[in-house]
């Protein structure tokens, strides 16, 4: 699924709530480089971690 992602989309992590809200930087293969608001910014291996797309970021 990781290979939805692109640049400037909006994220979260399912575990880590408390990082916030993350935009996509950049993805190569499954490789993921998100901006978190209060993690900053985190490599994410997408076979392994399951990223929630936000389509609306007041939800």
């Amino acid at each position: 699924m990781f290979e939805v992602f692109e640049p400037g989309m909006l994220v979260r992590h399912p575990s880590h709530d408390d990082w916030g809200l993350g935009q996509v930087q950049s993805r190569i293969g499954a490789r993921i480089t998100v901006n978190f608001e209060h993690a900053g910014k985190v490599v994410i291996d997408g076979r392994q971690v399951e990223l929630v797309l936000v389509i609306d970021p007041e939800d």
